[in-house]
């Protein structure tokens, strides 16, 4: 299982440039205006051979009057919550602020790994400044510069030192994982439900990793597979069920965990741009794909035109990747729920698939000849066209001779 490293912080310390540096990117937006980032960025990293998630949060502000800042306090919180380690970035040119003590008040009670990242030390004059941030109680400060690069192999080398070794996985490797994915009030947990029923004894839980995943092995029906856990499985904790972003950082664990991805798409909603986040994770992890347009039971005047308008929205929306299978099925009455776990099976099927040397010389040899053999038409006929055009220069050529010589 991938570690995920949360980057927090008061608004305009540079986390986003950070979380730039780290992933390689431009995806996160970078500005002078405090408050930029609202919502979360995920990307990926690597270090000396560990492979890991980052999670640039918006900036954290305590007791504000904006309405976005008590939304991105919530996202901090969970991502805190789900992390494997916290950089706490920190300004070193401003010094230590009350939203710095009051954000490290919070970060002392966490049990997760908290490195304090004193950002924007440009040059040697500034790493003095940095000392003034063992007052914040959480331990020695990395001093860095995001923008220019400087220190961040440093802060990395000790990142991945603070990784936690997986606990040895009781889980069969030659059993596909499946994962039920979307945004809250998708379905998630109406469609878990209707999958596991009522014959409980045959479903079991296990614990697979030392943060508390839980897979559920799913056999009937002639189905033998994990379901890896998602919002509608594992607890919750405390986190506000209405919170817009909490799919996402959940949607991280499950997708990273599975070979397949069950994506819910809620019926009477549309697309949404939390669907096309969530997708972006399973794009990104390069796993298999299954989209379930749930409730479909509360849509009216469900004829082959209407699904076929479904169909193009979904494929025009997640472009260009469509070459997946789309579902409309509701948790609710069971329609198509086994249908869902078939194709989930199909897909798995697919991307496991491996085809030998020579039966990919079998199919590819005829194309290789075909393409020589057009190629060489296409010499040819260059050959002539060059040909051709040599002879009109001579025939030029020779028409302005002779009219000079005249």
């Amino acid at each position: 299982m991938k570690n995920l490293v949360a980057i927090v912080g008061r608004p305009n310390v540079g986390k986003s440039t950070l979380f730039n540096r780290l992933t390689k990117t431009r995806q996160a937006i970078v500005n002078e205006e405090a408050g930029t980032t609202r919502d979360r960025q995920y990307g990926k990293s690597e270090w000396l051979g560990n492979e890991f998630s980052i999670v640039d949060t918006g900036g954290w502000v305590i007791n504000s009057d904006d309405v976005f800042e008590e939304e991105i306090r919530k996202q901090v919180m969970l991502a805190v919550e789900e992390a494997d380690v916290i950089l706490f970035v920190v300004d070193v040119v401003n010094g230590v602020t009350d939203l710095d003590m009051q954000v490290a008040s919070i970060l002392r009670r966490t049990s997760k790994p908290v490195l304090v990242v004193a950002n924007k030390t440009d040059n040697n004059d500034l790493q003095y400044n940095a000392a003034e941030f063992y007052s914040l109680g959480l331990g020695d400060p990395y001093t860095i510069s995001a923008i220019s690069g400087s220190g961040t192999g440093d802060l990395l080398d000790i990142l991945v030192s603070k990784f936690q070794k997986d606990a040895d996985e009781e889980l069969e490797d030659e059993i596909p994982r499946f994962a039920v994915v979307g945004r809250p009030n998708a379905g998630k947990s109406s469609i878990i439900n209707a999958f596991i029923g009522e014959e409980r004894n045959i479903v079991t839980n296990i614990p697979g990793t030392t943060r508390d995943s839980i897979y559920t092995r799913y056999e009937k029906f002639g189905f033998d597979f994990y379901l890896v856990d998602t919002a509608g499985i594992r607890k919750k904790g405390k986190v506000n069920e209405d919170l817009e972003y909490y799919s996402v950082i959940r949607s991280i664990r499950a997708i990273e965990n599975s070979d397949v991805c069950i994506l819910l798409l809620d019926a009477t909603r549309g697309i949404e741009s939390q669907d096309l986040n969530i997708f972006s994770l399973a794009q990104k992890n390069q796993k298999g794909l299954v989209v379930v347009v749930n409730k479909w039971d509360l849509v009216e005047n469900k004829d082959n035109k209407v699904i076929k308008t479904f169909e193009e929205a979904i494929r025009t929306r997640f472009a260009p990747f469509v070459d997946f299978p789309i579902i409309f099925a509701s948790a609710l009455t069971k329609q198509r729920i086994y249908k869902v776990l078939e194709m989930a099976k199909e897909v798995y099927n697919a991307r496991t698939k491996r085809v030998s040397t020579a039966k990919l010389n079998e199919e590819m040899l005829p194309l290789i000849e075909l393409i020589r053999h057009h190629q060489i038409k296409v010499n040819i006929l260059r050959l002539n066209i060059a040909c051709s055009y040599q002879i009109l220069r001579c025939h030029l050529l020779y028409s302005m001779l002779t009219f000079h010589s005249m």
